[in-house]
């Protein structure tokens, strides 16, 4: 299993120059997504708003950058091998979609009480799926026996340099297409995009203005900042169940 590739000397797993050589990477599979705007949402917000639209990246979310990058990143001996992750997710089809790009196994450990929707998103990208039990401890025993089985590197959902840097190259195209932005509202969940997102932004522009989005019910973030540590919630309560994980040493 390969590090997760700290990139400068103050230990960040990622930094600009590692966003740039994952955009140089990863331009000539993921799509350059368009802004769009809207009239209306600009006279109800009183402002103008600009939408980086990475539901039409590749497999339809912007994980395909991070996945694509993690992937490309590998060596010829370690990619053969093939690559790992859990995840019933959008991370769980992208990594499988950018396997196939690039000829290589991809082994997906996901819990059984997955959407059906999504482990077919794995299938049509012909990633192998392995079933775990719901809990996470599962999911990481069952991702471990396959690293051992295997010798696969392990790609993180989030919590991973390389992954991180994919998603950062969001920022390098959106401040291109909007370069008037001055604060910028990104998800947050594991972290790896606003991660990626407010390094890139804030090396181009370091008076941007980057604001972290999460429910209500899954404001595990919210309550890190507070306490000044990562805080996992007992009980998590939302529909948006891409923002149900919680963050990583490497995002914190």
């Amino acid at each position: 299993m390969e590090p997760n590739c700290p990139t400068s000397s103050n230990d960040y797993a990622a930094d600009i120059s590692s966003i740039r050589q994952a955009q140089v990477r990863i331009e000539p599979f993921a799509h350059r997504t368009p802004v769009l705007t809207s009239e209306t949402l600009d006279s109800i917000a009183g402002r103008k708003l600009y939408f980086k639209c990475e539901c039409f990246q590749k497999g339809g979310a912007f994980k395909f950058r991070g996945a694509c990058n993690a992937i490309y990143s590998l060596d010829d001996d370690h990619a053969a091998k093939g690559v790992v992750t859990h995840s019933s997710g959008n991370h769980a089809a992208a990594l499988a979609l950018a396997a196939k790009l690039r000829g290589i196994p991809a082994y997906i450990v996901i819990p059984k009480n997955a959407p059906k929707c999504k482990v077919e998103n794995v299938k049509r990208y012909d990633g192998q799926v392995i079933w775990s039990e719901p809990s996470m401890q599962s999911r990481e025993d069952t991702a471990n026996k396959v690293l051992q089985d295997t010798g696969a590197v392990l790609i993180h959902p989030y919590n991973d340099g390389r992954i991180i840097s994919g998603q950062g190259t969001i920022s390098l195209e959106l401040l291109e297409q909007a370069s008037e932005i001055d604060t910028l509202i990104v998800p947050i969940s594991g972290g790896g995009l606003i991660s990626g997102v407010a390094l890139a932004a804030k090396a181009i522009n370091p008076a941007i203005r980057i604001f972290a989005a999460e429910p209500m019910g899954a404001d595990d973030a919210f309550q890190s900042k507070i306490n000044g540590r990562i805080t996992k919630l007992s009980e998590v309560n939302t529909i948006a169940d891409g923002l149900r994980a919680f963050l990583g040493d490497l995002t914190w």
